[in-house]
């Protein structure tokens, strides 16, 4: 298993697929999700050093999402993406920090590449 770990949570998979290739060029081993409850599944096998989070999407938003990273013991990094407003990622960021998550940064669509390598890391 890599040391680089990358999980993405987007219900736009041609963005989460922008970002896993990004990811891979920085080194990361990378794997796409597309709903919260896939989302999941893959957080328990990968073991993720980083997560890449949309905020809005059907069924399980961000919010819940940061949620449950907190239930897990999430401690590592965290980017929070949205297409909308920026201050509901802003919203989910204070949300993630009130529960202990200190690595958080929050981007917004749409995003260049630049800023999002800066974001993973690269």
């Amino acid at each position: 298993m890599s040391e680089k770990r990358l999980l993405v949570v987007d219900d736009e998979p041609e963005f989460g697929e922008l970002v896993a290739r990004v990811a891979a060029d920085l080194g990361y081993e990378t794997q796409v999700t597309t709903n919260g409850r896939d989302f999941q599944s893959a957080y328990h096998e990968l073991h993720p050093t980083l997560v890449v989070l949309d905020m809005v999407m059907p069924e399980m938003d961000g919010n819940e999402l940061v949620l449950w990273l907190m239930e897990q013991h999430y401690a590592a990094d965290l980017i929070i993406i949205t297409g909308y407003s920026p201050e509901y990622a802003k919203d989910a960021q204070l949300l993630a920090e009130f529960k202990g998550l200190h690595s958080v940064t929050t981007l917004a669509k749409p995003i260049r590449l630049a800023k999002l390598r800066e974001a993973l890391g690269g």
